[in-house]
């Protein structure tokens, strides 16, 4: 009787070796054969940061065609913490107010400026307001502004077209570098001049509208 219970039990674990031996023999082949990232491309569809994503123009290009009365609209975004109003009063950021022009991080409204934004030294200018905008702790890392910032170069436009107004003395818009206004009609966007008049958003917090200069 012992006999045969230990040649029972002598196959079965013959058998489970050998099935666990199987086993591991069949998931390394089919490790081997598996590609390195599983899924399926989907057309169209790119992945984040890559390189078909189309090189931003200088936003001069997108001036062109600004609508500061979408400004406007964008500047509400902003419009817990700034006004671009004449004479206004400072907030949680600074007022605007013929901020194009006004020395980055030295605004003449009595703001107290990051000392992040105040090394920045020069003025606020059409391209180093664009950049404020679109990424502000990138601009000025150490900045008190809160704000995410504008990704798309339109808004910005808009809303610097938008500031612009919001002065004594609106400037003249950039000319578009000719690189960039060759490329304009395959886009659609024909060059306009001199945009400088209705209303455009903004977006900010520590210098500049929804993301006007120097704030916190």
């Amino acid at each position: 009787m012992d006999n045969r219970f230990n040649t029972i039990a002598g196959w079965a674990l013959a058998g489970g070796i050998a099935a666990l031996g199987l086993s591991i023999l069949t998931g390394e082949y089919f490790k081997a054969e598996r590609p390195e990232k599983m899924g399926y491309v989907v057309e169209g569809v790119e992945d984040e940061g890559g390189e078909a994503a189309e090189a931003e123009k200088p936003i001069a290009f997108y001036l062109a065609s600004a609508d500061p009365a979408k400004g406007a609209d964008v500047f509400k975004k902003c419009a817990a913490c700034h006004n671009a109003d004449k004479g206004g009063s400072n907030a949680l950021g600074p007022n605007l107010w013929g901020v194009l022009g006004e020395p980055v991080g030295q605004g003449a409204h009595g703001f107290a400026f990051s000392e992040a934004l105040k090394g920045k030294g020069g003025t606020w200018d059409w391209q180093n307001l664009s950049d404020w905008l679109h990424n502000p702790k990138k601009f000025a890392p150490g900045t008190k502004m809160t704000f995410a910032g504008l990704s798309k170069p339109e808004d910005r436009a808009n809303i610097i077209a938008y500031l612009n107004q919001q002065s004594d003395h609106p400037k003249p818009l950039p000319a578009v570098p000719a690189e960039a206004a060759a490329a304009a009609p395959a886009e659609g966007a024909a060059p306009a001049e001199g945009n400088a008049s209705a209303e455009a958003p903004a977006a900010g917090n520590e210098a500049a509208p929804a993301a006007a200069p120097a704030t916190h």
